[in-house]
């Protein structure tokens, strides 16, 4: 590894220590034509949705959570209600049906099978290969009129989301 790519490493990983401290998670956002992470491709792509995950839920031996085609600041009132949700010794678990507070939406809780394709900060941070990823799961969201991807009708228009185990960043 070069110097110039473990200086950038090395300031990404305190500052992640610092919001993990401050506020028991990081959200890691990824969108808008950019990632920052090394490895990350996910910004070539014009047609990849930008998404974001939570960094530090690992920590509180839960799986971290993912969400796809919001804007950074709707994924992080998702992402933090449900990182609250876990601090309070929730333990939400796949096929999970949520109606979160800050949401007008329903949320379907969904093991995603290829984690260390996607998660590169969480992974970063914890010290684990791709291969020995952190857990992930997938927060999908209906569209208006109730449906989820998986029904007949779903409207797009409402979010892009990609199955799990469908996308790789």
């Amino acid at each position: 590894m070069d110097a110039r790519t473990q200086a950038w490493i090395d300031q990404d990983h305190a500052r992640t220590v610092a919001i993990i401290r401050r506020h028991g998670w990081m959200i890691q956002y990824v969108g808008g034509g950019t990632c920052g992470v090394p490895g990350c491709t996910a910004h070539d792509d014009a047609d990849s949705p930008p998404f974001a995950y939570t960094v530090g839920m690992f920590g509180l031996g839960h799986p971290e959570f993912l969400v796809f085609d919001l804007p950074p600041e709707g994924a992080a009132e998702l992402l933090n209600e449900l990182g609250r949700m876990v601090r309070s010794g929730e333990n939400l678990i796949p096929g999970q049906m949520l109606e979160p507070e800050c949401w007008d939406q329903r949320v379907v809780l969904e093991e995603v099978p290829n984690p260390g394709d996607i998660v590169f900060a969480a992974n970063r941070f914890y010290q684990r290969p791709p291969e020995f990823s952190v857990p992930v799961l997938q927060v999908t969201y209906d569209d208006f009129d109730g449906r989820f991807p998986w029904d007949e009708g779903y409207d797009e228009a409402c979010g892009a989301q990609p199955r799990p185990g469908r996308f790789k960043a």
